[in-house]
């Protein structure tokens, strides 16, 4: 049977995210590294293409995104969905808003949503306005991301800028009225000439009923929590959560990765380090060539079989910005992520199946080094984490579970817990 749903996401973690969302609400869901080079595993509902575009050239993306949705209409999907952050972090040229119109006009509609509300995680839009807990988006700690800052919180402005189609609002005052309602203003903004709605959202009900509204749609692009009210819209699929987030038992030596510098990361590694031991990997040295994956590899081989341990790369802001000021932005990102991808497979060669990954560009970063072809979806830990099994490239391998966590995803005792979520 043909999937129903086909996603692309523009991280890993991303991915990640909607795919434990879609499993959480009953379909049986693979993630994919990159665009596949084969046909989809039987026995599924959707497929999630995780690509790394969120910060990659606007060309590229484009393309990269095209290429996936190519590979998801050939294996059948009827619907399709691109999945961004629920902090709608890009800039002025893209990449949300490129992407977007390009996956329109391959489809051939000329009409779409933008909706990354999140209210499980406390991201929410109201009057188009996009809130991280209490305060507006480029007040939270996004306002100092080192790659996308976040210095507005108006939606329909943000994807304004980066959009050539005529950007308008389905304010709350519509949303709450339920499905039809919502309906009925994309009818009204299409005759005004718009080709993007921003779409309110405040808790799942309104996702609920703004997946309703979307249900014809060839595409919807959302953050992770419009999988709260997709998943209806699909006829002959029984919804069972527990078949779909089923997973084989895997036991063994564990390890966390820590690459983000997201406010959630850090708290999560300082109650980590608390507990467990933990190893930090400092750029500058890494620029100087000193062999740091081989001392971490060094420090943690007589400790795992005591516990977790962790490898973390995490700074504050003030910390980031130090090291980048002398070794530059890009080359401080592609020494850390090289690192900690180096570090992670040598924890994996020494038995370590059972890793938690930090961060969207590391867990790309992991993956690739690991040879990760797919990931087979299961249970959630915390809303948007789900635990995963790796897919290949060797079926007769160890078998690997990973989780791979948003940066500014999970509870501060994320590392802590994570391991009673697996069987």
């Amino acid at each position: 049977m043909a999937p129903k749903l086909g996603c692309i996401a523009d991280d890993f973690t991303g991915g990640t995210d909607l795919a434990g969302m879609l499993v959480k609400n009953g379909l049986r869901t693979v993630q994919m590294i990159g665009v596949p080079s084969e046909p989809p595993p039987p026995d599924i509902d959707a497929v999630v293409i995780a690509l790394k575009s969120r910060t990659s050239p606007v060309a590229d993306a484009v393309n990269d995104s095209l290429a996936a949705l190519d590979w998801l209409k050939k294996a059948g999907c009827q619907q399709f969905y691109f999945k961004y952050c629920s902090t709608f972090d890009s800039t002025p040229a893209g990449n949300i808003g490129p992407v977007a119109e390009a996956l329109m006009d391959a489809l051939g509609t000329d009409f779409a949503i933008a909706c990354p509300a999140f209210p499980a995680n406390r991201r929410t839009i109201y009057k188009g306005y996009l809130f991280v807990g209490d305060v507006p988006l480029h007040e939270s700690s996004m306002q100092h991301h080192p790659l996308t800052p976040m210095r507005e919180s108006n939606l329909v402005r943000v994807l304004q800028a980066q959009v050539k189609r005529r950007v308008g609002l389905v304010d709350y005052d519509v949303v709450r009225k339920g499905a039809d309602a919502v309906r009925g203003r994309f009818d009204a903004l299409k005759r005004e000439g718009c080709g993007f709605a921003i779409v309110d959202a405040i808790d799942d009900g309104d996702l609920l009923a703004i997946g309703a509204a979307c249900a014809d749609m060839p595409l919807v692009t959302a953050g992770s929590g419009i999988a709260v009210g997709l998943p209806q819209n699909f006829t002959g699929i029984p919804l069972d959560a527990a078949l779909a987030a089923d997973l084989p038992p895997i036991q063994g030596l564990q390890a966390v990765i820590a690459g983000s510098c997201s406010s959630a990361t850090l708290g999560q590694v300082a109650e980590m380090r608390a507990k467990h031991p933990a190893f930090l990997v400092d750029p500058l040295e890494l620029s100087k060539g000193v062999d740091v994956v081989g001392q971490a590899l060094s420090w943690a081989a007589p400790l795992l079989s005591e516990g977790p341990v962790m490898v973390h790369a995490t700074a504050t802001p003030t910390e980031v910005k130090a090291a980048q000021s002398v070794i530059g932005v890009e080359r401080a990102g592609a020494l850390v992520e090289e690192a900690l991808a180096a570090i992670a497979k040598g924890l994996v060669a020494k038995g370590v199946s059972r890793l938690i990954v930090a961060g969207g560009e590391t867990s790309g970063a992991v993956v690739k080094a690991l040879g990760v072809k797919g990931l087979r979806i299961g249970r959630e830990i915390d809303p948007g984490v789900p635990w995963t099994v790796a897919l290949g490239p060797d079926s007769g391998a160890r078998p690997l579970a990973l989780a791979l966590k948003s940066g500014n995803f999970g509870t501060p005792d994320f590392f802590l817990k994570a391991w009673s979520h697996l069987s």
